[in-house]
């Protein structure tokens, strides 16, 4: 599904606002009257496309490539969404009931067709036809119409495994929080809509059309399930070179591109692991992949055979997707993971290990590995350290551990590593020995380890240890920062997110650093560095900008649009300004074309302050909080231009509301005190400081605001004693320790100024501020 699909999430407690849950009426009895318009919906929320198009269908591919074909059916592609019949509804409609909470959910069948019948929007009992059936292993979800176009996803699926597995049952993607109807997390919500959510990846060629003035959508697709085009492209060229025999002079026998990556791989008796033949030359197979096996967000219609990142948006290696050392956290399909493998980077592409059509491995058990890595040498007990045949002794389980996402679904982490005790010590992030010996801790994996003669040196544990500590603050990273922006061997990915947390620590060489990556070749760095600058003086972000305008790659220009904003115009040639204007036109296009997500709403909010237009920023932001209303960001946002403009008490009333209204307001309560603050309520403000720093438990920003202001109001000593459990807590942050030396001087306490001297030279020294 769709990279924002909150409802996947694994973990759905991290979730970081939560509503009060309420009680919710039942109703014993709905009468089926008006389910015939019910039915109707389903007909207008997805139609296929017009028969004009350069599509085809899988019918005009099944006649020559048969094998192909075969392999397809009944694969997960063919079966990614399917209309609601006898044939492709799993789950069990006799009748039978669900209980969440308060909610009774019961499937039946009548006339023919499947019902559904749970609370909507409004938290009343209603019934609902179900549309179509979504997906079919490990789980199978349904997809109800609602007005406007929409289909939403069920949060209660279908347990497709065996019985003896658990499955065979209906089950909540939620189990262990009750999701009320007021909620964003909902089914009827905007995290469960197919339309934007999931369609893109479920079906061929899909055209969302959402339509802003209206909120509705006008969704199509060419065929339902992910067919052949949907991979390959639009077969019509092809078809009609096929039938006059002009494929073999045709570049990529018509298609935008070849997806014929596998290569030939060579292994020498001696050598344990095989090696490509030639050099694979781009990443146009997995970046085909990626467009819905990655982690990312939609800008555009998508280009056959273009760079991912021309209609896609990357997420890279941040928490809470990732650990920090880039192993899997939240669902990341696989793209984010794989591109840091070191798989990746010898030339294995998607297909060496996958039968695209049937979506099958190529071979069972360690014998997908041994295809290129020598059974003998790997695929025995002085390697892997356990029973042959064992579960310790399958590839994956070691080098690609697991995690369970909706409740049921294994996904296996692509970054295929060795596993690192040592680092798991130092960074919190996991490794398969524990995750398969869950009794045990991390000491004990790294006992075990050096029992066997195992040493762990800090090699390749860099990247983790410097993102560990650059995202808790520490500009003792940059030196070890700067050398994985600079590796030219090292994976993309990783020297993208090292520049992303580069400029995060305001590098003191920031500047020459980002201008060296804003001239890469690759994409991903490219966009990267645009977005590590963001903290620069307007004017400098100009004149370091102004070059990749009309870059080639979409999401890159999206980046240089959103920065260039507050460019200083009234500084600019018209001549400069007049470049800009295409830019601002085709960022607001593509933006208006995913006007129903609130963090686009939130974006295009922040584009229009920028520009000086507080009217259209506030209609920005007031739509991201009417779609998601527990968007903190959103409302932090909205109040502070309603402060601007004049509506004070609007922003007070606000931010009070959502404060009761959260679970984690610590960032509500910190927005609140600085509008105290400006207002001249400082006790008031020192209160609500204090309520956001004492919740604070990632970063610093909060406990360092509230000992600044307990300074500012006489409390030097109680500004020291935070600031000193602040430095304790998270070490390495030259702003604490100049507050620290600053406040300990007005005390005349000599003693803790020269500590805190001393210990900030060292960090200077660490980090080559000096």
């Amino acid at each position: 599904m769709y990279q924002l699909s909150y409802h996947r999430k694994r973990q759905p407690t991290s979730r970081l606002i939560r509503t009060k849950v309420r009680r919710m009426g039942q109703l014993t009895s709905i009468a089926l009257t008006g389910l015939l318009l019910l039915g109707a919906l389903a007909a207008v929320a997805a139609v296929p496309a017009s028969a004009s198009s350069a599509y085809l269908g899988n019918q005009a591919c099944e006649g020559c490539h048969q094998t192909e074909s075969a392999d397809w059916q009944g694969s997960h592609h063919d079966l990614a969404m399917q209309e609601a019949t006898a044939e492709t509804v799993l789950g069990n409609f006799d009748n039978t009931t669900f209980q969440y909470g308060e909610i009774t959910t019961r499937f039946f069948r009548e006339g023919g067709k499947y019902w559904v019948e749970t609370d909507n929007a409004e938290g009343q009992m209603q019934v609902f036809p179900v549309a179509y059936v979504f997906g079919v292993d490990p789980l199978q979800q349904l997809l109800l119409p609602l007005s406007n176009g929409r289909l939403q996803a069920l949060s209660v699926a279908w347990d497709a495994r065996p019985k003896t597995e658990g499955g065979q049952r209906w089950y909540h993607l939620y189990p262990e929080e009750i999701i009320a109807a007021d909620d964003p997390l909902h089914w009827t919500g905007p995290y469960a809509n197919w339309n934007t959510r999931c369609a893109e990846c479920h079906s061929t060629d899909v055209k969302k059309q959402y339509d802003a003035k209206t909120r509705s959508y006008a969704t199509t697709y060419e065929q339902i399930d992910v067919g052949c085009e949907a991979c390959h492209g639009p077969g019509k060229k092809h078809v009609g070179l096929a039938a006059s025999n002009q494929l073999a002079s045709a570049e990529h026998a018509g298609f935008a591109m070849s997806l014929a990556a596998r290569g030939q791989w060579l292994r020498a008796a001696d050598e344990p692991i095989a090696h490509r033949s030639e050099l694979l030359e781009d990443n146009v197979q997995i970046d085909n992949c990626g467009r819905c096996h990655a982690r990312r967000g939609t800008l555009g219609d998508y280009h056959y055979g273009a760079d991912l990142l021309d209609t896609h948006r990357l997420s890279l290696l941040e928490a809470p997707l990732y650990w920090p050392d880039g192993q899997i956290r939240d669902e990341v399909y696989v793209y984010g993971s794989f591109i840091q493998s070191k798989m990746h980077q010898a030339g294995v592409v998607c297909t060496d290990c996958h039968n695209p059509h049937s979506n099958t491995l190529r071979a069972e058990g360690n014998g997908v590995c041994a295809q290129c890595h020598q059974p003998s040498h790997f695929d025995r007990s002085e390697h892997h350290r356990h029973e042959p045949g064992s579960e310790g002794a399958q590839c994956i389980n070691c080098h690609m551990p697991a995690q369970i996402y909706m409740g049921v679904d294994v996904r296996h982490d692509h970054s295929m590593r060795i596993p690192r005790p040592d680092l798991s010590v130092m960074t919190g992030s996991p490794n398969a020995c524990i995750q398969c010996h869950q009794e045990k801790d991390d000491s004990w994996a790294l006992d075990a380890l050096d029992a066997w003669g195992v040493k762990m040196s800090r090699a390749n544990t860099e990247l983790g240890r410097s993102f560990h500590s650059a995202d808790r603050g520490d500009v003792r990273a940059l030196p070890s920062l700067k050398r994985i922006i600079e590796n030219t061997s090292a994976p993309q990915i990783h020297r993208s997110s090292a520049l992303l947390r580069y400029g995060n620590l305001s590098a003191p060489d920031l500047p020459q650093t980002a201008a060296l990556a804003l001239g890469s070749e690759d994409s991903v760095i490219r966009l990267a560095a645009v977005q590590s600058i963001s903290a620069l003086p307007a004017r400098q972000r100009y004149l370091m900008l102004r070059t990749l305008i009309n870059d080639p790659v979409l999401a890159v220009r999206m980046a240089v649009a959103q920065l260039l904003a507050d460019a200083p115009l009234n500084e600019l040639r018209p001549k400069d300004i007049a470049a800009l204007e295409p830019l601002f036109e085709a960022y607001l296009a593509v933006q208006n074309e995913h006007a129903e997500m609130p963090s686009v709403q939130m974006q295009l909010s922040n584009f229009w302050r920028d520009r000086g237009d507080l009217v259209k920023a506030e209609a920005a932001v007031r739509e991201a909080v009417r779609i998601n209303p527990q968007l903190q960001s959103g409302v932090i946002n909205l109040a502070d231009i309603l402060r601007t403009t004049g509506q004070e008490a609007e922003g007070r009333s606000l931010l009070n509301e959502s404060i009761g209204q959260s679970d984690a307001p610590g960032a509500l309560h910190h927005a609140l005190g600085l509008l105290e603050i400006r207002a001249g309520d400082l006790p008031l403000a020192l209160s609500h400081l204090q309520m956001a720093a004492a919740l604070e438990t990632d970063g610093s920003r909060h406990r360092y605001v509230y000992a600044i202001a307990l300074h500012d109001t006489g409390d030097v000593q109680g500004a020291i004693t935070l600031l000193e459990q602040l430095n304790n807590a998270l070490p390495g942050n030259p702003q604490t320790l100049f507050a620290l030396i600053g406040y300990c001087q007005e005390i005349g306490d000599t003693t803790r100024v020269a500590r805190y001297q001393a210990q900030l030279q060292r960090v200077a020294t660490t980090a080559g501020l000096q």
